[in-house]
């Protein structure tokens, strides 16, 4: 008997879990050998049904701890649904002296989530493209394991 009620408990689980919708969009590239070019952009498009929301607008990146760096910059462009790239000049910090690496870590890779939109922002309907590229002075960036954009939906 307790084993049946495990069971069905554990399908009403799967059931109201597959029934909520997900609320992210993320696509990273990874760079081969861990070097990301200058000429290397990122990109990656989404689709927004849901305009009555707001979206925090995220930079992923991904780095071994060889990075050399504290900090990179990279110029983001970003494409409205019926628009024109907008583009921006963006300093990620990586690091700081008190703390090392800020981003989570596993063993010698770190990963980094950076929001790029100072407040959450209401998008329109349609497909938005954004492109990511390195803006450092060194050209390949070494030990970049991958780098991308994530949307995610603000929960009221």
């Amino acid at each position: 008997m307790c084993r049946v009620k495990i069971t069905f408990l554990f399908f009403v689980v799967c059931f109201a879990v597959s029934c909520s919708t997900l609320d992210v969009y993320e696509k990273t590239s990874s760079f081969q050998k861990h070097e990301w070019m200058a000429n290397d952009t990122v990109r990656c498009s989404f689709k927004i049904q849901d305009t009555a929301s707001l979206y925090n607008i995220f930079v992923v990146v991904r780095h071994s701890d060889a990075y050399r760096y504290s900090n990179m910059w990279l110029n983001v462009a970003t494409k409205a649904p019926n628009d024109t790239f907008i583009y921006q000049q963006i300093e990620l910090k990586l690091a700081d002296n008190s703390k090392g690496w800020l981003g989570t870590g596993i063993d010698d890779i770190f990963a980094q989530r950076i929001r790029i939109t100072r407040y959450p922002v209401q998008l329109k309907m349609g497909e938005y493209q954004f492109q990511v590229a390195h803006i450092m002075r060194e050209d390949p960036l070494l030990s970049v394991l991958n780098a991308g954009i994530r949307v995610e939906k603000v929960n009221p």
